[in-house]
Parts: structure tokens; sequence; C-alpha cells
């Protein structure tokens, strides 16, 4: 895989919100299939805003496309991910940046946080494995991860279900907040007796815990 760094990308256009002088700013990237504007996102990210942080959402160069014309891509390939995020963290400055995003857009910045050395990492749906392929885990860089880091994860996520993520081996600087019987939007079945506002307030509220913490 090439570096990140040998790969020109534009920086995205952000979506800001919250106030610019906040004590930390969350750069918030999107999952595989989804822009930076599903519900999901502009739940956190208004829940973030609101509680005082600075909350910047952007689009990889495949989704950003989409947003044109309309048609739909599939992902980047990895390394122009990887450079897309570097692009974000270069212009930002690590100081007081955290990043992360929603299942694919968090996972690649979990392979930059390290590098980059920002304040912090968080990821909402951690895609641990491929859906039904449990074998291929992409859990090797978060065994030694320095940077502090939060992980939301549904209960019985199909990409890394409790019990599965009970036996991996994961650094002691992870934190893992589990929504109950969430799936990988950290929805439960209605049976379960639980929302998912209840789930995401939840959650929202332990990532603002988080950034308090780091602060």
């Amino acid at each position: 895989m090439r570096n990140s760094k040998d790969i020109a990308v534009e920086v995205p256009t952000f979506l800001r919100q919250g106030p610019a002088d906040a004590a930390l700013t969350f750069a918030f990237a999107h999952g595989a299939g989804a822009p930076m504007d599903t519900p999901f996102m502009t739940f956190f990210a208004d829940g973030l805003a609101d509680r005082g942080w600075q909350v910047l959402r952007f689009e990889f160069p495949y989704m950003a496309k989409r947003r044109v014309d309309g048609k739909r891509r599939p992902p980047d390939r990895a390394p122009l991910l990887l450079a897309g995020w570097q692009a974000v963290i270069d212009r930002l400055g690590p100081e007081r940046l955290v990043i992360g995003g929603k299942s694919m857009g968090g996972r690649m910045a979990s392979l930059v946080a390290e590098r980059a050395g920002v304040r912090g990492l968080v990821c909402l749906g951690y895609p641990f494995h491929p859906a039904g392929k449990p074998e291929r885990l992409r859990t090797e860089h978060l065994e030694a991860l320095s940077v502090p880091t939060l992980i939301l994860q549904g209960s019985r996520d199909a990409m890394g279900n409790r019990e599965e993520v009970s036996g991996y081996r994961l650094s002691a600087g992870i934190d893992l907040h589990w929504a109950e019987d969430g799936d990988h939007d950290l929805k439960p079945r209605k049976a379960s007796g639980r929302s998912a506002e209840q789930n995401w307030q939840e959650a929202l509220q332990a990532l603002h815990a988080f950034l308090q913490r780091l602060q």
C-alpha cells in the first residue's frame, strides 16, 4: 500500500457546526455507503455541537462525486481514503483534533491516528470484520494503539458483536461503549424494549464524556 502522504488530494469541503474556539474539534467521516448528512451523522454532529464542541463533517472523493452527479460508486481504495484523512489532519492540525467516523470512516481514521499524533479517536460502529466473515479480522493495529480511543458499538453488530469483541486483543487505551441490542447503526430491535433514540442518546453522552476527558 502506498503511503498516504505520497498521494495528493484536495482538502475536502467541511460541514461545520459548533464554536470555532471549542477546546476540541471532532473531524467526522461517513461510512462506506451513505453521505455525511444521514440522520445518524446529523444526530451526533448536532448533539456534540450543542454541547460546545466543534464538529467538521466531510466526504471522501467518491462520495463527493456522488453528491454532484447522483451516481453510486464503491468506496475509493484505502490509500486514497487514508490520504483524504491525512489532508484533513494537515489542514486542521493534530493538537486539538479528535478524528473518527461511522464504520469505514472510523476504521480509516484508526489507521492514521497513531502516526498523525491526534488528541483522540472515536469509532461509531467499528467494522471489526466484514459481515458474515468473522475470520477476516481488522484488529491488528488496534492491539498496540496508544491514542486514546472510544468505540461505540452495538451489542449485536454483524461486524463485531459483544461476544466476539470480548475475545479480541485490544489496546488498554481503547474504551468500549455498548449500545444494548444495537446493530451496526446502534439501533435495537423493537422487542428489546429500547429505542434507537435511547441508544443514540446514551452513545452521544459517552462521546461527550470522552471529549471532556481529553480537553
